[in-house]
């Protein structure tokens, strides 16, 4: 989960910090960017999700639209 892994991260970073730890450090702020990347391609994710279901709504619409031109015809 993104958040775990953004306060991990914090809470590691900050320990280095205090303690002078310069791997423990980084490996706090490698951890808090693996969870910003995974916030992000959630985000990504969810775009790319309603993009699909307004493209679906649009061909509905249009189907819908021709089926109403064709019984007109009839």
């Amino acid at each position: 989960m993104s958040l775990t892994d953004k306060v991990s991260g914090t809470a590691k970073e900050a320990e280095g910090k205090l303690t002078g730890d310069k791997s423990r450090e980084a490996e706090g702020k490698l951890e808090k960017a693996k969870g910003e990347a995974k916030d992000a391609a959630e985000h990504v994710k969810d775009a790319a999700g309603n993009l699909v279901d307004r493209a679906r709504d649009e061909v509905d619409k249009h189907r819908g639209a021709q089926d109403a031109a064709g019984a007109d015809r009839r």
